[in-house]
Order: C-alpha cells, then structure tokens, then sequence
C-alpha cells in the first residue's frame, strides 16, 4: 500500500482531543468532570434558528445551491456591517465553517514554498491550512506587550522575499486579545506597501466585552475577512461561515469552492437567514453578556490561584494562562489535573511553540455554577502540589 502523503507529517493532531476523549471516558465511568477545554459556546442553538432549519426542511430546500452561497444569505450577511464599509453581496462567499472560507483564501493565495505570517500562539488549523498547500508558516513569538497580536513593526521585521501573506485574528485564540483599531490600520498599511495579502479572522466579533470590536473593512477593501455562524451565532455543528474577499480573487474563489465543497449545506444556509432577526439577535446579546459574567469571574479566580494572565481578554470565551508557577509541562499539568479532579483545560502545546509549555487555556464556555466547581477543584489540587 502506497504510505501517506509526505505534507501529512507537517501537520499535527489536536492535543485537547486526548484530553477530550480521556474526559469523555471518565464520564462514561461515572466520573464528574468540568469541561474547560470546549472550544465551542455551550448554549443550544437559538430556537429561532432551529425553527428556520426545521421550516426549509418542511419547505423542500434540500437542493444545492450556488457554489458562493444562497443569494438571499449573502445580502443579509452585507447588509450586517455598517454602511459605510459595507461589501458588495459579489465578495461575499458562503463556506462549510470559517475552516471552509480559510482553506478557499489559502488555495487562491499559495504556491509551494510562500510564507504566511502568523502569530504564536495563535489557532493551530491556520498553520495547517497553509502547510497542507505546502506553504512555510512563520509563527512570530508574541508577548503580553502586543497584546499577544502581531503589530506593523513585527510584521516588516519577519518579512521576507517569500512571504505572501498576513494572518490575523482578531479577538484570537487562545488569548481573546484584539488588535487596537489604530493599530490595524497601521498593519492594513505596512502589508499592502510589503505587496503582500492581509486576512483577518473575525469570527469572534460578535463576542466582545469592552469596545466594539471593528472590522479590518475599516481600513481597506482590498483584504480577506473571515467570520462565522459557529461562535457568536451558536451554530458550531451546522458548519456554516463565509469570507468578504476583495473583488479581484472572486473568480477564484468561485472556481475552488465549486471544486472542493461544490456549495454550503442548504439547510444550514435557510436556518442561518434567522440569525439576522431581531427576536434571536436579542438572545444572542443575552448570551453574549453571560460570556461576559463568566469572565468576570473567572479571570480574577485564576489570578487569586496564582496564574498569570497580564492581558485581560477582550473578547472570545478564553484565558490563556501562564501555568509557570505550577509546571513547565503544559501537557503533562492538563492530563494529571484530569485524573485527579476531573477538571479538563487545554495545554498550551496546542497552539504554537513560543512559551507553550508553560501555558494553558480556560474556556468559560460552560455555566457559572461548573465554573465555581471548576475553580474549587483547582484551588484544592494546587494546594496539594
């Protein structure tokens, strides 16, 4: 039998998910665990959305549509930003997740040995999508000085011949950090006069606490957005999200999707239209402010455990936390944590190299009742190390 492809030994597996299938069969064994590592909201999704889904079914819609997405969709996701920035509904493409519309830009953009600039730590599928097209990640080490963001002047440094590409994400993962509006602008600048590509994820905009969260359209046309229904929306299962690309690279982007998805889930597509309605944009604001309760409560209880956290996430549902006091095993800390107080977080390993043995991320994606307990069963086990 033919061995696997060789592009498949530069892309690692999801370090949460032994933590996750270890979890899930402590469960089985009767064992009580709080669930930390989630990286999805854990509400249902919004029953007007489900409605929707339940009524396109009922409808008939069960048929492809356009490889770009369902005409009536893309109008509703323009018209959700403002009007002065808003994209013409022919940028506008709908994908199988922001996974999908990140896999299409990467494809349209990357030829064999382009650089793509990213920051470490960041979401490990970004790396991946760059590296299954056989492109060089360059994971730029971040501090808490930056925001753990990248900023113009890192940018211009890690440049080179071969670099192609800028991404971004905005409120991040794992940190929940943004990137300040001025400073955006000065990064949209720096990369179009490098003759480069910018693409920014947003897919956490919906989900931010202090300031507006505003939208690298902002500042320039000429850039890839990517966002979702998966966070904000609550609608992580249904696999839907789009990307606003600048007109130039539709064709293309066109071609890929027809190619590699053909089109988005239809039913997926008929139920997102509700997301836009007033009745769930008002739960979805609901929901939104218990993210922001749960943060509240839990990044002052990690810093009383003696984690150190120096940026206060704006936005997502994460805390990455320096876990140097404890261990400089991120992993090892995360598996032992498990078994003994069945407390389930997910090591730093998974999202880059700089520092990730000495971090851990928290998801508050879980009610503020398991989150006390959470926080309980951490203050007993760090006190018995």
């Amino acid at each position: 039998m033919k061995p696997i492809a060789d592009r498949l030994a530069r892309i690692e597996p999801f370090h949460v998910m032994d933590i996750l299938a270890r979890a899930r069969a402590m469960e089985a064994q009767g064992r009580s665990i709080i669930h930390m590592e989630i990286g999805e909201p854990d509400f249902p999704t919004a029953p007007g959305i489900v409605q929707a889904g339940i009524e396109a079914l009922k409808a008939g819609h069960t048929h492809y549509t356009p490889a770009l997405g369902l005409p009536a969709l893309r109008a509703a996701i323009a018209a959700g930003y403002p009007a002065d920035v808003r994209p013409e509904i022919d940028r506008i493409a709908v994908t199988p997740g922001a996974s999908g519309a990140l896999q299409l830009i990467i494809a349209a953009l990357i030829n064999p040995g382009d650089q793509v600039l990213m920051a470490d730590p960041g979401y490990p599928c970004n790396r991946h999508f760059v590296r299954l097209f056989e492109g060089d990640d360059i994971a730029i080490p971040v501090e808490a000085s930056t925001g753990y963001q990248l900023n113009a002047g890192l940018i211009q440094r890690h440049w080179t011949e071969r670099s192609v590409a800028v991404l971004l994400a905005s409120p991040s993962n794992p940190t929940g950090t943004l990137i300040p509006t001025d400073e955006m602008a000065e990064i949209v600048k720096t990369v179009e006069r490098l003759g480069g590509v910018l693409i920014v994820d947003e897919i956490y905009h919906g989900l931010v606490y202090e300031n507006e969260a505003v939208t690298v359209l902002s500042h320039s046309a000429d850039v890839f957005v990517v966002n979702s229904f998966s966070k904000y929306s609550g609608m992580t299962g249904w696999r839907l999200g789009w990307l606003v690309s600048p007109a130039s690279y539709i064709p293309a982007i066109d071609k890929l999707a027809q190619n590699i998805f053909l089109a988005s889930s239809t039913l997926a597509q008929h139920a997102a239209l509700a997301a836009f309605t007033p009745s769930v944009q008002l739960e979805l604001e609901m929901r939104r402010k218990i993210f922001l309760e749960r943060r509240d409560f839990l990044y002052p209880a990690l810093l009383e455990l003696g984690f150190i956290i120096p940026v206060k996430p704006q936005g997502a549902f994460y805390l990455y936390a320096d876990c140097s006091r404890f261990s400089h095993d991120s992993q090892a800390f995360a598996l032992d944590l498990l078994e003994r107080t069945g407390v389930a977080i997910t090591p730093g390993v998974d999202f880059g190299r700089h520092r990730a043995s000495q971090h851990v991320r928290f998801s508050y994606a879980n009610t503020i009742e398991n989150l006390r307990e959470g926080v309980s069963r951490l203050r007993k086990y760090l006190r018995t190390n």
